[in-house]
């Protein structure tokens, strides 16, 4: 498959840049990566990539519902989460929105869960 690559500047650039990509993941296999094939297909990913970010940009995720998300997936308590946050009343508090993560919180909660401090620093109150 040859395909040349130049810029997506338009939403009909960005739609035949997917259609050409849509051929190289219905293939049986991706293009050695060594390959003028390879080569092509890495540009074209971040071609496609590049125009998503200026024009489909995705917003962060919102503190609480991160740390909402990632007590869901681990089956976490506020019991669990009383270490970083503080009382469970607290911890009840600050997923009700009634008070905002503070730096300590913001620190242990992301040490403790692992969840990105851009994305809890993220908060408005």
């Amino acid at each position: 498959m040859t395909y040349q690559i130049k810029p997506i500047r338009t939403e009909a650039d960005y739609q035949a840049a997917l259609k050409v990509a849509e051929a190289f993941f219905d293939a049986p296999l991706e293009p050695d990566p060594d390959s003028e094939e390879g080569a092509a297909f890495d540009a074209l990913v971040t071609l496609i990539e590049a125009y998503e970010r200026k024009h489909y940009p995705i917003a962060p995720p919102d503190p609480i519902e991160a740390i909402k998300f990632c007590m869901e997936q681990r089956n976490l308590t506020v019991k669990d989460l009383t270490p970083m946050i503080g009382q469970p009343n607290r911890v009840y508090e600050v997923l009700a929105r009634q008070r905002p993560l503070s730096l300590a919180m913001i620190r242990k909660l992301h040490q403790g869960l692992g969840i990105p401090a851009e994305v809890l620093i993220g908060q408005t109150a």
